[in-house]
């Protein structure tokens, strides 16, 4: 019975005799036909494993939320307009120059009202006026945005209910959180702050501000309208939220529910465009209320100066 190694290697002989440029250089050929195939092949391989490492199924809400809104991006058509009209006017700057010492006790006064602030946890019920939470809102929505987009919606929630349904949701998942998805490291950093999925606070606090983030809105004519930089932007007003939250007297508790926005959203009855930022309960802190005693760094520890 004939040896088929021997056939094929006879065959392939009599090939490359017929052929002396395969003969004299194979090696190279070979070389180049892999590299020119190998890369390919590989970075497909790797494609499917990137979409078979996050299968749909073990998607957390907050991942799904984002994955939508990447689709929305996709399906934005761009229509050239602007969104501000095109004949804006821009006026003069009303503006009074302070003096170095006016400059100096303001800075220093501001800094002192401002370093007072503390995250609480503990809430008194007393009621808070609701021209209050208004004029705190107005004061956040002053914040600059990304080509003045202002993309911003404070939820105000007061209504007991809504609060006991917040307060479910929430707790619901920060069990999950801590005993499962946190790990190891992030749980123990928290126990000396004395956390656990369990927040009273959430129904103690007359309010409850729940901060989302718009990705995009409607020009008049139906459009999309682009909200450029509109986490930042959200950020910046935030962080003028709660200062004015410490000058009004109150105190508050910046948090970021983790997991929890698509239902938070759902519940709230706000549109798909919009994503849950941040959540702060806000109000009067408890009579026996106690914070950690920590310390904030120093001026030299956080600016630098060329």
């Amino acid at each position: 019975m004939p040896d088929p190694v021997a056939s094929i290697q006879s065959q392939a002989g009599a090939m490359l005799e017929h052929m002396p440029f395969l003969a004299a250089y194979w090696p190279y050929v070979v070389t180049f036909l892999a590299a020119l195939f190998v890369p390919g092949l590989w970075r497909k391989n790797d494609s499917k494993g990137e979409k078979n490492d996050a299968p749909k199924q073990y998607q957390t809400p907050d991942q799904a939320a984002e994955i939508k809104e990447e689709e929305d991006w996709m399906d934005y058509q761009n229509t050239l307009t602007s969104a501000l009209p095109e004949d804006l006017q821009h006026i003069p700057f009303a503006y009074k120059r302070p003096t170095e010492n006016e400059m100096l006790k303001r800075s220093q006064e501001y800094y002192e009202m401002v370093n007072g602030r503390r995250t609480i946890r503990f809430f008194s019920p007393d009621p808070v006026p609701i021209d209050v939470i208004k004029n705190i809102i107005k004061a956040a929505a002053t914040s600059p945005s990304g080509a003045h987009t202002e993309p911003w919606t404070y939820v105000v929630v007061q209504d007991p209910d809504v609060k006991a349904k917040v307060r479910q949701i929430i707790e619901d998942e920060e069990e999950i959180n801590y005993k499962k998805r946190m790990g190891q490291q992030w749980t123990t950093d928290l126990k000396p702050l004395r956390t656990n999925w369990i927040k009273e606070y959430l129904t103690d606090a007359p309010y409850l501000i729940l901060v989302f983030k718009q990705m995009f809105s409607l020009k008049e004519d139906n459009t999309k309208k682009i909200h450029y930089y509109n986490e930042i932007s959200v950020a910046i007003s935030y962080g003028i939220f709660l200062t004015a939250v410490q000058n009004a007297g109150l105190v508050g508790l910046t948090s970021t529910p983790l997991n929890c926005g698509p239902a938070l959203r759902n519940l709230l009855e706000r549109p798909p465009s919009e994503k849950l930022m941040l959540l702060c309960p806000v109000g009067f802190p408890a009579k026996d209320a106690t914070i950690p005693d920590l310390e904030r760094k120093r001026l030299e520890d956080v600016m630098v100066l060329f």
